[in-house]
């Protein structure tokens, strides 16, 4: 399709079809950012240092090619802080979403176009094999380090392809085959993949596609044997167990909290962590970065905020008063349930905040991953009966649900994209929403669980009742345990008990993501299948796929490790695969159709409601925010947006 016929289109179907060929339509553009302008303005306290000769001119530390930005509505001024608030010691993803994924490319605003970031051009060949990345001369890491193709190879060769350190994460492979990455000189580096990979800057643009550029070579390469003789004495002062444990003890990794651990580690963030993120902290400190390489139109180095800080509460309630006590500037993660909103909205006054719209890309809010891959034979035999899960879904009141937690915002929906968009699949975003116990009932009888104890639960053949956990985040989204706990009730009526198993998200992951311990386990689905977004709950290729755990391990190790799947499963990872390497979007879309038939026939997971748009709270006089953002993991919300370009109208 053309770019005047995507014109002609409805705002919600362009968007999409631009998200489904963002390679095909980069081997058109070949995509860059406009010439760079030489930065001229910075922060007072660095003009200071550069006066005092402790820094370089503002010129100098951006580089020759700086990114220029405009800002969404003005050219701001310096100073001042941004609070936000962390949910205890594992909400390092909250941090990543606010100083963003500082990758090779990233999602523009309106989450419609993968546009240059660290690269400052990207090419990719017809085939949509080759990418080449031209990188910005005179980039920094945050020290004053220059930033060359050899930090990329240090990333690619040395961590991300070496099994020694971590097995290669699939999106660095095309049909079991790693990427090939050569440094044609300083500034340019070209990545080769041996099959087509039109979904390869999707992923790129993502939170987990930064690797690349992660690390630097300068600081990063003394914790790994390859270049440090003395590595086993490293190990044994830091208390490490071994070179892999050590180098992410101090330089982190894409979703850990050390990755904010470490202020001595350079990075390429507009904010660098000045108090760490560390068991026993109270709060997160990050302060601007003298060497970030972004100015806006008029010339002035980025960020306009000195500094990000991150109070850490234990519950999402001490959260909730800390915004109403109007002491964080900007919140999101954590606060926007339903059942938040009233008491947030009373308050805004007080607060001295706004509300802004955080709107999903499609799919579920809630979906329960029954585990078709349980280790116990009973019960994996009865997950796997599609009749069981059905009869679950119909003895599921979701309006009573809607209704009841959700304050009536809410419309019932398994997964998927919504109808106005091109990936949307009506049967397998619609079947067997309608409340009917009675057919429930008469599923259940027919699958040989007609006897009952004497509480009404029903009994499997061997006398075990039908009673199982459900595992669940409570902090992740409040509404989860309070629609479980309805669910709960529901399913009572129809012979089904379970309890509701609140669990930390260390511990949440470790067992239904690793261990692959759980019966069920509670996630969201809020996704539209377009690249770059993982499909977790159509084809079992992730940690979020707890429904298929260790059909998971078998398709990411090449079939080393995990289980076999069924035919159906592995029908679907085959056209998965084949729609993540087309650059055809159209193609693509009929491919994600294909596996949305499969997965809507076999219907494994089982969803509430449509993922409805929330909302979260700025902070009045916080300038250059939207009134409405995209919300979504792998839109990494709000760092799209650029947060370094807000700025306080008058200091708070």
């Amino acid at each position: 399709m053309t770019l005047p016929e995507m014109k002609g289109l409805p705002a919600g179907k362009r968007r999409a079809l631009w998200l489904a060929g963002s390679a095909a339509l980069a081997l058109v553009l070949a995509a860059g950012s406009p010439h760079a302008e030489e930065a001229t303005g910075q922060a007072p306290q660095l003009k200071e240092m550069v006066d005092a000769g402790e820094l370089p001119p503002v010129a100098e530390r951006t580089g020759t090619h700086a990114e220029v930005i405009k800002p969404l509505d003005e050219i701001g001024t310096y100073g001042g802080e941004l609070r936000i608030g962390l949910r205890g010691s594992s909400d390092h993803n909250h941090i990543l979403r606010v100083v963003g994924p500082q990758g090779l490319v990233r999602w523009d605003p309106q989450y419609t176009e993968i546009v240059p970031n660290v690269a400052e051009s990207f090419e990719v060949g017809e085939d949509a094999k080759v990418f080449t990345f031209h990188l910005r001369e005179g980039m920094k890491w945050s020290d004053g380090t220059p930033f060359t193709a050899d930090d990329v190879l240090f990333n690619m060769e040395d961590l991300v392809l070496n099994d020694e350190f971590a097995p290669t994460p699939l999106r660095y492979t095309t049909d079991g085959s790693p990427v090939s990455v050569e440094k044609l000189d300083e500034h340019t580096v070209r990545f080769t993949f041996t099959q087509p990979y039109g979904d390869f800057l999707a992923e790129l643009a993502s939170p987990l596609g930064q690797h690349p550029v992660l690390y630097s070579k300068h600081y990063c390469s003394q914790f790994h044997p390859a270049y440090n003789d003395a590595i086993d004495e490293a190990i044994a002062e830091n208390g490490a167990t071994d070179w892999q444990n050590l180098f992410l003890q101090k330089c982190g990794d894409l979703e850990i909290p050390a990755r904010w651990g470490n202020p001595d580690r350079p990075t390429l963030d507009p904010w660098v962590v000045k108090e760490p993120y560390v068991g026993g902290a109270t709060r997160v400190v990050m302060e601007r970065n003298p060497y970030f390489w972004q100015i806006d139109t008029d010339g002035n180095q980025l960020p306009y905020i000195d500094q990000l800080v991150g109070s850490i509460d234990q519950d999402v309630e001490s959260l909730i008063l800390a915004v109403i006590g109007g002491r964080i500037d900007f919140g999101l993660r954590h606060i926007d349930p339903p059942s938040n909103r009233p008491v947030l909205a009373e308050n805004r006054e007080a607060g001295d905040y706004h509300f802004f719209e955080a709107a999903p890309p499609g799919g579920s809010n809630m979906v329960v991953n029954l585990n078709l891959t349980h280790k116990d034979p009973k019960w994996r035999e009865l997950f796997r009966q599609k009749d069981f899960r059905v009869a679950l879904s119909l003895g599921m009141d979701r309006q009573e649900i809607i209704d009841t937690v959700m304050l009536g915002d809410g419309e019932a929906w398994q997964q998927g994209p919504f109808e106005d968009h091109p990936y949307f699949h009506e049967k397998l975003a619609t079947q067997y929403l309608d409340y009917d116990p009675e057919q429930a009932n008469a599923l259940l009888d027919g699958l040989g669980l007609d006897q009952r104890g004497p509480d009404g639960t029903r009994l499997m053949k061997d006398g075990t009742p039908v009673k199982f956990q459900i595992d669940v985040i409570p902090t992740f989204d409040p509404m989860w345990v309070d629609a479980l706990q309805l669910m709960e009730q529901q399913w009572q009526e129809i012979g089904v008990d379970v309890d509701v198993n609140p669990l930390e998200r260390t511990f949440f992951y470790e067992r239904s993501s690793v261990a692959n311990d759980h019966d069920a386990a509670i996630w969201n689905a809020e996704q539209s299948w377009v690249p770059g977004q993982i499909p977790q709950h159509i084809v079992p290729v992730h940690h979020d796929s707890r429904w298929g755990i260790a059909w998971r391990d078998w398709y990411q190790s090449g079939g080393e490790k995990g289980e076999e799947p069924p035919e159906s499963v592995k029908k679907r990872l085959e056209l998965y695969d084949q729609a993540r390497a087309t650059a055809d979007p159209q193609k693509r879309i009929e491919l994600m159709q294909q596996v949305g038939d499969i997965a809507a026939e076999e219907f494994e997971v089982i969803g509430l409601s449509k993922a409805v748009p929330t909302y979260g709270i700025v902070k009045n006089g916080l300038r250059n925010v939207p009134e409405s953002m995209p919300s979504s993991w792998y839109y990494a919300t709000p760092s799209p947006t650029l947060p370094q370009t807000w700025f306080w109208a008058k200091q708070p």
